[in-house]
C-alpha cells in the first residue's frame, strides 16, 4: 500500500531561492506526494510569493495547498484570497492562525483557526479540502493541554478534513495525541510532521522557540559530535527514518515532510523506508 506524503516548502526571497526550491521540487516529484504546501508568513506577509510558488506547482501538474492565516486580516481580505484560489484551480489550504507581524497590535477580525475554518466553509462550501495545524507537545500558548486538545478539536468540528502536527521526535506524544483527540469524537486523519535534522544548533534553536521537544537522549548524542556535520547527518538520518517506521507501524495516515526547501534528506528518508 503506497504511503500518503506532503512536502511542505516556504516561498524564498531571492531569485537564486527559487531557482534551488525549483530544482528541490523537481526532484522531490519522485515522490509523487499527495500535495506539496507553501507556508504563508506572519500576517500574510508572503501572501503574493507564495501564490506565485502555488501556481508554479499546479502548472507543474501536482496538487498544492496554500498555507492561509488570519490573524491581522480581515473577512473582506480572506474572501479575496480565497476567490483568487479557487479561480487558480487551487482546492486544497492549510488553514492556520499564523503569528501577528512584530509591531502589529491589531489582532484582526478572525482570531483562531476556527474560526477561519467556518469563515471558509461558510463562503465556499466543499470546494476546499482544509488541513489545519495540531500539537502533540501542545501548542506554546496553550494554558494546559486539555486546553490545546479542546482547541485543536473546535477545528474539526468547524469542517477541517485533516491534521497535520507540529514536528516531534517522541512518537508516544503522538500516539497520546491520537488517542486523547478520538476520545473527543475526532475521527480525521491525523498527519504526523516529519522534520528532517540537517543541523542541530539550527534545530535546537528553532524547537526552543515552537515548543517542539528535542529528547535529551538526542541533544546528549548530538553534542557529542560538536561540528562533525557527516556525523550529524547520518546520525539524524537514523533518528527520524526510525521515527517514521514506528509512526508507520503504527497507525500514522501518512507522512508530512518539512523539507526547509532541501531535497537530499527528505528522498534519502522515503528510500530507507521504501517508499520512493
Amino acid at each position: 500500500m503506497k504511503t500518503e506524503l506532503s512536502l511542505e516548502f516556504f516561498p524564498p526571497q531571492t531569485p537564486e531561492g527559487v531557482a534551488k526550491l525549483r530544482a528541490a521540487r523537481g526532484e522531490l516529484a519522485a515522490l509523487k506526494p499527495t500535495f506539496f504546501s507553501v507556508t504563508y508568513g506572519a500576517g500574510g506577509s508572503t501572501r503574493e510569493r507564495t501564490f506565485d510558488i502555488i501556481k508554479e506547482i499546479l502548472a507543474e501538474g501536482h496538487g498544492a495547498a496554500p498555507h492561509l492565516s488570519c490573524i491581522g486580516s480581515t473577512r473582506a481580505g480572506i474572501r479575496e484570497i480565497l476567490e483568487q484560489y479557487k479561480a487558480a484551480g487551487i482546492r486544497r489550504i492549510v488553514a492556520l492562525r499564523g503569528d501577528l507581524p512584530s509591531g502589529m497590535a491589531q489582532a484582526g477580525e478572525l482570531r483562531y483557526a476556527n474560526e477561519l475554518v467556518d469563515f471558509i466553509r461558510a463562503e465556499t462550501g466543499d470546494c476546499f479540502s482544509i488541513e489545519v495545524a495540531a500539537y502533540p507537545e501542545w501548542h506554546p500558548q496553550a494554558r494546559n493541554p486539555q486546553e490545546d486538545l479542546q482547541a485543536f478539536a473546535r477545528k474539526i468540528q468547524a469542517g477541517a478534513n485533516s491534521a497535520i502536527t507540529q514536528y516531534f521526535y517522541n512518537p508516544d506524544a503522538y500516539f497520546n495525541f491520537v488517542d486523547e483527540a478520538r476520545a473527543l469524537g475526532v475521527s480525521v486523519p491525523i498527519v504526523p510532521g516529519i522534520m528532517p535534522i540537517v543541523s542541530f544548533a539550527k534545530l535546537a534553536r528553532f524547537s526552543d522557540m515552537c515548543g517542539a521537544e528535542i529528547p535529551r537522549w538526542m541533544r546528549r548524542k548530538f553534542e557529542c559530535y560538536y561540528d562533525d556535520t557527516a556525523s550529524i547527518r547520518a546520525f539524524g538520518l537514523d533518528v527520524v527514518t526510525g521515527l517514521c517506521e514506528r509512526l508507520l507501524a503504527g497507525g500514522a495516515p501518512g507522512m508530512h515532510f518539512y523539507t526547509m526547501n532541501q531535497s537530499a534528506l527528505t528522498l534519502e528518508i522515503c528510500r530507507r523506508l521504501r517508499v520512493v
